[in-house]
């Protein structure tokens, strides 16, 4: 029987796989000197805490927060006293311009009868001597508020004060002067309640 003889069977090489070197990790790279001298310098640059204040330095400033207060205060006390005379002096203004259309009419009658010049009965006189005791009376009390009248008979026209209702040429008068009061203006201290209605002097 024949020797079979055993066939090698030769297999290719594989060739060998290179295994990939492993990276290695590059080194960390210590801080330039500049950025050193950077952060060297930011936390020069930390504020640092606030020292703490000494006793002279709160009473110091106790004091001028006292000084302060106490200016504030008086700076009050004066605006409210200067608003209380203010309302003392001008807060009748209202209804001291209502009294003078009473003014009015007591000199209206009076002045009407005036005009009559003719002999009034007793008793007619008597009331007349009421109304005018009633007038001044009245302008008494305006008095003691500060209302007083304006007498511009004879004066320069002022706009400020005067209100002109007509004009006249031919008086002999300079010109502007006023030659008759219509109605009478008041002034309440140094405050115009009313004007006076006057006629005026022309050229």
């Amino acid at each position: 029987m024949p020797q079979m003889q055993d066939d090698e069977t030769e297999l290719p090489e594989t060739p060998a796989t290179e295994t990939p070197e492993a990276e290695t990790p590059e080194a960390e790279t210590p801080a330039t000197e500049t950025e050193a001298d950077a952060n060297q310098e930011a936390v020069s640059q930390m504020p640092e805490e606030a020292a703490e204040p000494t006793p002279e330095e709160r009473l110091a400033e106790a004091n001028d927060q006292l000084l302060r207060t106490l200016a504030e205060l008086e700076n009050t006390r004066k605006r409210a006293e200067r608003d209380r005379g203010e309302a003392l002096k001008f807060g009748a203004m209202s209804f001291a311009r209502d009294m003078l259309g009473v003014a009015d009419n007591l000199q209206r009658a009076l002045k009407a009868v005036a005009d009559m010049d003719t002999d009034l009965p007793e008793a007619t006189q008597g009331l007349l001597d009421g109304v005018a005791a009633t007038e001044r009376d009245l302008l008494a009390a305006l008095a003691r508020h500060k209302v007083t009248p304006l007498q511009p008979m004879g004066e320069k026209f002022d706009p400020n004060l005067h209100e002109a209702m007509f004009e006249a040429p031919g008086t002999g008068q300079e010109n502007g002067t006023i030659i008759e009061v219509v109605e009478t203006g008041y002034l309440m201290e140094e405050r115009l309640l009313r004007p006076a209605k006057v006629g005026i002097a022309k050229d």
